[in-house]
């Protein structure tokens, strides 16, 4: 994995995966390994995360809510939904033993004043800074990979995704257009917290692999922002913590659902040195992004996870063999799907999907 980020000769592409908690459950059930959480080492996967590979995990080594010293609320409670008040006063409709985002339901910031008054007295508190950081977490994923010699990266939220749950798309997005000082003096401070309890974390337990930092900036066909607007609010924040790991000699993994391909270019100055899902759902084009920015960054995804839930197994060679030639050219890609593989797709068609794809993978 490290050759593969920096383009250098290896002798295969790599292999990474994000599968949903019922998919993994769903196996487990049949057979195919004991547990859900055994599911990354039964099929060798080269990355690991802190949050590890089932979604939605814990993914909060690094905990930037508000109130950290609180547990969430549960406020309301269905057989299928759990209505949950969070540490910025959030709330959020989660589904139980589910897939998913949240459904966003109401949020105790809404402008500047509301997060001045309510979330920035408790982020500046250093009483609270080794709170939240998760080192259990952090230690168990570490010697794991260290014992299995795989990639390990440490995962961190991007400002983007730290301040959209905090105060919602519809309020942040207004806020950007509205009130930019706003946005940008957010990012900057998330961005100063997420460097400052890394350093703590790293002083203390030792250097990842790399940096993986979740930031979804688009969603259908189009990013969040404008390229102009992402330079001005969001860029300075992310350049700040891909700076950071590039000093500990980290490389950074963004991991970006949604159509963000106008970005890319404003990424790669920002210091990205791969880009991960290629959400092809989204608009994304694998063989596109990998023409016009293949030889800046490495690539992990791509793979229309759709043609694998047909469970057709010509239909995912078909997928395979127009895209791989392409993607591997030159180095610096990792098999993956565009998203995280569904409880639609059998075991079976995963499983033809991972060996022939390697098999198809290798440069020599």
């Amino acid at each position: 994995m490290s050759r593969i980020l920096r383009h250098q000769p290896v002798d295969r592409i790599g292999l990474f995966e994000v599968f949903w908690r019922e998919t993994a459950v769903k196996w487990a059930a049949e057979g195919h390994f004991a547990r859900p959480e055994d599911i990354s080492d039964h099929f060798g996967l080269d990355v690991r995360r802190t949050g590890g590979e089932i979604t939605p995990g814990n993914y909060k080594l690094i905990n930037l809510v508000g109130d950290v010293e609180t547990a969430d609320v549960v406020v309301e409670e269905t057989e299928t939904t759990k209505l949950v008040r969070d540490g910025n006063g959030a709330l959020l409709r989660w589904i139980k033993n589910g897939a998913g985002a949240p459904e966003h339901v109401g949020f105790g910031v809404a402008e500047r004043q509301d997060w001045e008054d309510k979330i920035l007295p408790r982020l500046l508190d250093e009483r609270t800074h080794e709170k939240r950081i998760n080192f259990a977490v952090y230690r168990e994923t570490r010697q794991k990979c260290a014992r299995d010699q795989t990639f390990m990266t440490c995962g961190v939220m991007g400002a983007f995704d730290v301040m959209s749950p905090m105060c919602g798309h519809e309020n942040l997005l207004m806020g950007m257009a509205a009130d930019p000082d706003w946005v940008r003096r957010m990012a900057g401070l998330y961005a100063d917290l997420s460097v400052r309890l890394l350093e703590t974390l790293f002083a203390r337990e030792g250097l990842p692999d790399g940096l993986w930092v979740w930031d979804d900036l688009g969603y259908k066909h189009t990013p969040f922002m404008s390229p102009a607007m992402y330079r001005e609010l969001i860029m300075p924040a992310h350049k700040k913590l891909f700076d950071f790991a590039h000093s500990r000699g980290l490389p950074v993994v963004l991991h970006c659902d949604g159509f963000v391909e106008a970005l890319i270019p404003s990424l790669i100055e920002a210091g990205i040195n791969c880009l991960q899902p290629i959400e092809i759902k989204a608009g994304m084009d694998l063989l596109r992004i990998k023409k016009n920015f293949g030889d800046q960054i490495a690539l992990i995804g791509g793979m229309d996870e759709r043609v694998l839930e047909t469970n057709d197994l010509k239909a995912v060679e078909r997928e395979l063999a127009a895209k791989l030639p392409g993607a591997m050219a030159g180095g610096g890609y990792v098999l993956q799907v565009d998203h995280s593989v569904s409880h639609l797709v059998e075991y079976g068609t995963y499983r033809f999907f991972v060996e022939r794809g390697l098999e198809m993978g290798r440069y020599w």
